[in-house]
């Protein structure tokens, strides 16, 4: 029923109290408007989906200029995250209170409507608009949420004994790179550890040449292997170690066929020989678990990283519904005043 001028609207209340509502303008009211504005939640989603965008550009240029490479220069990690929780807990505050605000003042308003409903459907229309916007705000952000939740789930999966299965692969890895390499290219601790097997003495062989025998201390001559022979006997060595490192100490014939090898290309005594070899594999062995602690530790705190930050994004989101139901009561109480 259409209105025209002023209307005097009596409306059946609870309990079969009467209201009247004198004075009314007609464009003010209808008095069969749907309990849910639409229109004015999708409006309050915008601008709080816009406003959370500018939030956290913003939050986003702060960041970066509070932080430097460079030592005892910026923020340290501790305040840098701390800030970070709290800019992104007050941009959600803002943004949904800001929504919820216009979804409220903004609605249709409605008559022949008991107070307690009134505050029920402000209530929901600021929630659905704060429900909206952080749909498309998911949507828009979706690759970031993704990252940190699946960060937090990988860094708990490589809790599990894998670490020492990728520290070990690693390790033979980093050995079987060098064998491609010369004598001398190779880089790293595997690649050092190597190299001191096949380390000759050189004050007893500075004579000796390639493929000529060189006098040792105690008179022998022992034939010193070429280059080719030499990085042969490396490749095989590095295979050795890579296949027992994850599995446990050295197996006595690894160690016997090792050290006739070295004691071939450095004139060392057998005994010697072998004696170089379980000290280098036990040192590479250290090396191994250090890795993994390490890896274990970094993965530690990732996951630690990672809980706090959904925790902290499930508290900022929970705190923008409760402040973006507030805000639409406090515009819907205006918009009716």
């Amino acid at each position: 029923m259409a209105l025209t001028g002023t209307a005097s609207i009596t409306s059946a209340e609870e309990f079969g109290h009467v209201r009247s509502l004198q004075g009314v303008a007609a464009d003010n009211v209808q008095t069969y408007a749907g309990a849910v504005s639409w229109g004015a939640i999708l409006a309050g989603a915008a601008a709080a989906a816009a406003l959370s965008l500018i939030l956290l550009i913003l939050g986003t240029g702060l960041g970066l200029s509070s932080v430097s490479p460079w030592a005892h220069k910026g923020v340290n990690a501790a305040t840098f995250g701390l800030s970070t929780i709290v800019w992104v807990t007050v941009s959600q505050l803002l943004a949904s209170g800001m929504g919820g605000y216009l979804a409220g003042r903004l609605r249709t308003k409605w008559v022949a409507v008991h107070s307690d409903e009134v505050y029920f459907r402000d209530t929901a229309h600021g929630f659905l608009a704060w429900a909206v916007a952080s749909l498309v705000t998911a949507a828009l952000l979706a690759s970031f949420i993704g990252s940190v939740i699946g960060g937090g789930v990988k860094a708990g999966a490589s809790m599990t004994g894998a670490a020492a299965t990728v520290a070990a692969a690693g390790a033979a890895a980093a050995g079987g790179s060098e064998i491609s390499k010369s004598d001398g290219e190779g880089a790293g601790p595997a690649g050092y550890l190597l190299d001191s097997l096949f380390r000759r003495d050189l004050s007893a062989n500075a004579g000796a040449n390639a493929g000529v025998s060189a006098p040792l201390g105690s008179g022998a001559m022992v034939p010193i292997i070429s280059e080719p022979a030499g990085n042969a006997n490396r490749a095989e060595v590095t295979r050795i170690f890579a296949n027992s490192l994850s599995a446990g100490p050295l197996p006595a014939q690894d160690v016997r066929y090792a050290g006739q090898l070295i004691a071939q290309r450095t004139g060392l005594t057998q005994a010697d020989a072998e004696k170089r070899v379980t000290d280098t594999y036990a040192r590479m062995q250290a090396k191994m678990r250090d890795a993994e602690v390490a890896s274990r530790d970094a993965a530690d705190k990732a996951r630690k990283a990672s809980v706090h930050a959904t925790l902290w994004l499930f508290i900022s989101l929970l705190g923008g519904a409760f402040a973006a139901s507030w805000a639409a009561t406090c515009g819907g109480r205006q918009r009716d005043a």
